[in-house]
């Protein structure tokens, strides 16, 4: 068996690109498709619950696959480690490509829908 390092990077890395993945895709049809027919608010709200079961659904398929055996320390290191990897994604975007301030990154989110975000 590998040593746990290599296990939750492995782990960690296949579960944030499939979240991300599936992210990038609705909102590829959230932006061009919901947004200008219902508003940013109710496109977010209306991607969520697809997102919800994404994130169940990766989280389901690693921990079976990359990590059958793991205990909880190292389900929390690779969710905690996911999340980083999420969220510096989320700032590359961000920053790189929309070219938005820190400040807006961080404070320009719908206060329902982001909240939402959030929580998921």
């Amino acid at each position: 068996m590998p040593f746990p390092a290599v296990l939750i990077l492995r782990a960690a890395c296949s579960y944030f690109a499939l979240v991300f993945s599936v992210g990038f895709l609705l909102g590829a049809v959230r932006v061009p498709f919901l947004l200008p027919r219902f508003g940013e608010r109710t496109a977010e709200l209306l991607e969520m619950p697809f997102m919800a079961v994404a994130i169940w659904l990766a989280a389901r398929l690693v921990l079976r696959h990359l990590l059958p055996q793991a205990g909880t320390g190292v389900r929390a290191a690779t969710g905690a480690l996911a999340l980083t990897f999420m969220i510096g994604a989320e700032l590359t975007v961000g920053l790189v490509l929309q070219q938005r301030s820190l400040q807006d990154i961080l404070t320009g989110r719908d206060p329902i829908a982001g909240g939402v975000y959030l929580a998921l």
